[in-house]
């Protein structure tokens, strides 16, 4: 069993764990996220399944993320005015993002809970979550720009 494998079985129990029902359209769309390492928005997760789903709208698509949202299958990514990504929740990690394109690539870096510590103390807030994103141009970009 690959690791993907594994993690759309760890899905799937995670959604019969919720009472959520597993369609074919679901199982489509977890593989999809799972194999996706762009973090595709919702059209985009539409348009690579509409030809295994004629009757699937994109709408279905929103819809299934929603829940897939609701209990903690994937994150929801929202970036100034492009479409939110959805992004499969494996580890706690950050993006970095291309001002150019807007490719998005997850890097890893040790988290950052004294941030959230300090954060806590100097304000008095509880923290519930932080995310840190990072732009530049990705090297696609910056060999287009040399020519």
């Amino acid at each position: 069993m690959t690791v993907s494998d594994m993690r759309l079985q760890e899905a799937i129990d995670a959604m019969k764990n919720s009472g959520v029902r597993i369609t074919p359209q679901r199982h489509a769309i977890l593989d999809f996220l799972i194999q996706s390492m762009s973090h595709p928005t919702a059209d985009e997760i539409y348009k690579a399944l509409e030809g295994k789903f004629p009757n699937m709208s994109v709408a279905t698509v929103y819809n299934n993320l929603r829940v897939f949202k609701e209990i903690g299958l994937v994150k929801e990514l929202t970036y100034g005015d492009s479409s939110s990504r959805f992004d499969w929740v494996t580890t706690d990690h950050y993006h970095i993002i291309c001002d150019d394109c807007g490719k998005m690539v997850d890097f890893h870096y040790p988290g950052l809970d004294e941030v959230e510590t300090l954060a806590e103390q100097v304000t008095g807030f509880k923290v519930g979550e932080h995310r840190m994103e990072i732009y530049g141009t990705c090297p696609t970009c910056q060999k287009k720009k040399q020519h």
